[in-house]
C-alpha cells in the first residue's frame, strides 16, 4: 500500500479521537510570523503536497511561496528553504540553533539513535566523536597513510571491469561501484573485503539500500506519533531486521579483533584497531558504539558514492563531448595505460574531472534535503520565525537547479566550474551536497577520494558503449526518491578495453 493510501486510511481512524481531544483543548494562535506555505487540510495539514517525489513537489511550490517556506506535515511543524541565502542563514548563520536533528522512527531502532554520529544531539560524546573523526580517522594524513589500501581495490576493480570487456558483457555501474566502494571502506576499516563476488555485492546493496529506502520513507508515524505504537506501515519492524544484519557482521568482526588483540595480535593500524585503542581510555567509546559508527559509514559512505558514480557515469555516456575531454585531460596527468588505476596525488592535477563531479552533485545531489534539522528554540530568519521544535530541510536540489544562480541550470556542463572557486566544502552555500556548518559530512574527503577514483579510472581504462541499439536519449534519467537520490533505472553500459 503506498503512502497516500495509508495516509487516509490511517488519518480518518484518527479523525474522531483527535477531534474529540480539540473539544478539551483551547486553541491559540501563536504569537510569531510563520512563513508562508500551501493551504493545510484537517488534520493531515499539507502532508499530500508532498507527493511521490517531495523535492520536485516543494521544489514546485517555493515557485509560489518564496525561498522560506512551512508546512504542516500531520502534527509536525516543517520548515522548507530553498536558496542559496536561505541554506547559509540555517547552516552557517544560525547553526548553534539548529544543530540538532529530528529521530524519525526508522532511525531509533535497536536504540541506533543514541550512538548515530549523524543523529546524536550535540553534546560531549558528539564532540568526541567528531574530534576523533577529524583528527584520527578521517584526516589527511591518516587518509595519505592508507591509500595504498585503495590503490589495491581499484586495481581489483579495474580487473573485474576487464573481465567484462573480454566476454562481452555489460557492466551495472551500480553494483560494481557498490562492491568496490563497500571493499574500499572495508579495507580501510577492518583490513578485509567484505564481500568477494558480485552476487555478494547485489545482496549487500539491496540491505544498504533498503535501509536508506526505509529512512526516507514518509512515514505516519512521524507524522502521528500516538501512531508509533502502531508502526502502521511495518517500517520499524522492518528497519530492525535490517539494522540487526548489519550491527551483526560488525559486531562479529570487532569480537574477532579484540580476540587477536588478546592474543598479542600486532595491529594492523586500520581504523577499527585505532578505535579499539581509544576506548582504553576514553569510556565514552565502547564496541557498541563502534559498531553503531561503523554502520553509519557504511550505509552513508557507500549509499551516496555509488549513486552519485551512477549519475556521473550516466551524464557522461550521454553526453559525448564532456566524455572525451575529460579523458584528454586524464591522458595527460595520468598516461593511458588502461592498467593503471588514477592516483590519489593525481586528482588536484585533474580541474575538468573535478568540475564534472561538482556539476553531477549539482544536478544529482546525493541526499537532494541533507539531513533534516531541528529548532531548539524559536529562531527567527528573513522576517518569519521557525518555531522550537520544528523540522528545517534544505531543498539542495532546488538550490542546484537554480535558474538566479546557474545559467541554463537543466545543462550538463562542467565548464561552468572551470575557474570558479565554488567547492563543496560548506563555504559556497549554492553547491552544499555534503551540507555546511557544525553537521558537514565528516566522509566528505574520503568519499570524494573514492569517487575521483573510481570515476577516473573507470574512463581512463576503458571506452563504454551502451546496448545495440540504443540511443543516447534513451538512456534513463529518472530519479527515485529517497533519503539518497538514485536512478530509477541502473546504468549498465558495455566496457571496451582501451589499447596502448
Amino acid at each position: 500500500m503506498d503512502f497516500v493510501s495509508c495516509t487516509m486510511i490511517f488519518v480518518l481512524a484518527c479523525v474522531t479521537m483527535h477531534a474529540l481531544c480539540l473539544l478539551f483543548t483551547k486553541s491559540t494562535k501563536p504569537n510569531y510570523k510563520l512563513p508562508p506555505g500551501p493551504s493545510r487540510l484537517p488534520i493531515i495539514g499539507s502532508l499530500l503536497d508532498m507527493g511521490e517525489k517531495p523535492h520536485l513537489s516543494l521544489s514546485k511550490l517555493t515557485k509560489i511561496h518564496g525561498p522560506i517556506m512551512s508546512l504542516q506535515l500531520g502534527q509536525k511543524t516543517s520548515v522548507v528553504v530553498s536558496s542559496a541565502e536561505m541554506a547559509k542563514e540555517i547552516l552557517l548563520t544560525h547553526d548553534h540553533l539548529l544543530s540538532n536533528r529530528p529521530i524519525p522512527q526508522s532511525v531509533s531502532v535497536l536504540n541506533h539513535e543514541h550512538y548515530s554520529f549523524a543523529f546524536i544531539p550535540i553534546s560531549p560524546l558528539w564532540r568526541e566523536m567528531r574530534k576523533i573523526c577529524n583528527t584520527q580517522l578521517l584526516s589527511h594524513k591518516n587518509l595519505d597513510d592508507s591509500q595504498h589500501v585503495r590503490r589495491k581495490k581499484m586495481q581489483q576493480l579495474l580487473n573485474d571491469v576487464h573481465h567484462s570487456s573480454q566476454i562481452g558483457e555489460a557492466v551495472d555501474i551500480g553494483t560494481l561501484g557498490f562492491k568496490a566502494t563497500i571493499n574500499l571502506l572495508s579495507n580501510t576499516i577492518f583490513s578485509i573485503d567484505l564481500i568477494d563476488s558480485t552476487d555478494a555485492a547485489g545482496e549487500f546493496k539491496d540491505l544498504v539500500t533498503n535501509i536508506t529506502n526505509l529512512v526516507g520513507t514518509p512515514n505516519l508515524a512521524d507524522f502521528f506519533p500516538v501512531l508509533k505504537m502502531i508502526d502502521p506501515q511495518g517500517i520499524n519492524r522492518r528497519q530492525a531486521k535490517n539494522v540487526t544484519k548489519v550491527l551483526d557482521i560488525f559486531d562479529r568482526l570487532i569480537n574477532q579483533r579484540l580476540k587477536l588483540r588478546e592474543d598479542g595480535f600486532h595491529s594492523k593500524n586500520d581504523m577499527l584497531d585505532s578505535l579499539l585503542t581509544i576506548s582504553k581510555d576514553n569510556k565514552l567509546i565502547d564496541k557498541t558504539l563502534i559498531a553503531h559508527l561503523f554502520h553509519d559509514i557504511f550505509v552513508a559512505g557507500t549509499d551516496t558514492t555509488v549513486s552519485t558514480l551512477e549519475w556521473a557515469m550516466s551524464e557522461l555516456v550521454r553526453n559525448p563531448q564532456v566524455m572525451e575531454k575529460a579523458k584528454e585531460e586524464l591522458v595527460e596527468i595520468v598516461g593511458n595505460n588502461g592498467s593503471v588505476p588514477v592516483e590519489e596525488s593525481d586528482i588536484s592535477k585533474l580541474p575538468y574531472l573535478q568540475a564534472v563531479i561538482k556539476e553531477t552533485l549539482r544536478l544529482h545531489p546525493p541526499v537532494p534535503f541533507l539531513l533534516p534539522r531541528k529548532a531548539e528554540i524559536d529562531v527567527d530568519i528573513g522576517g518569519y520565525t521557525i518555531p522550537k521544535d520544528a523540522q528545517v530541510m534544505v531543498n539542495v536540489w532546488n538550490i542546484g537547479r537554480d535558474p538566479s544562480l546557474w545559467d541554463n541550470p537543466t545543462l550538463f556542463s562542467p565548464e561552468r566550474f572551470i575557474g570558479s572557486d565554488i567547492d563543496v566544502k560548506g563555504t559556497n552555500f549554492e553547491l552544499v551536497p555534503f551540507g555546511a556548518g557544525r553537521r558537514i559530512c565528516p566522509g566528505l574527503q574520503l568519499a570524494n577520494r573514492m569517487l575521483y577514483l573510481m570515476l577516473g579510472s573507470l574512463i581512463n581504462s576503458f571506452d563504454w558503449k551502451l546496448q545495440h541499439g540504443m540511443r543516447l536519449e534513451d538512456i534513463d534519467m529518472t530519479e527515485k526518491f529517497g533519503i539518497t537520490l538514485q536512478k530509477a533505472q541502473p546504468l549498465k553500459v558495455f566496457p571496451i578495453k582501451i589499447s596502448n
